[in-house]
């Protein structure tokens, strides 16, 4: 564990009430920004993407590659 104290006193003098109080203030923003942060949504792979299924098949034959991307 660390040895640097969590919160420091840069001016005045608090007593322990303003200290207890200001831990449960700072310590209730932790939890709550924890708890509020969105979990990343995870991709799903290409391989397994079923809207590569359904494209139009392609057709050999003259401009057929510029036909393919356009769309339908």
């Amino acid at each position: 564990m660390s040895d640097r104290p969590l919160l420091r006193v840069v001016r005045g003098n608090p007593d322990d009430v303003e200290l207890a109080a200001l831990t449960a203030v700072v310590a209730a923003a932790a939890a709550a920004s924890a708890a509020t942060a969105p979990a990343p949504a995870r991709r799903a792979s290409w391989w397994s993407d079923r809207a590569t299924a359904l494209r139009a098949p392609l057709h050999p034959g003259d401009g057929a590659w510029r036909a393919s991307a356009l769309p339908r």
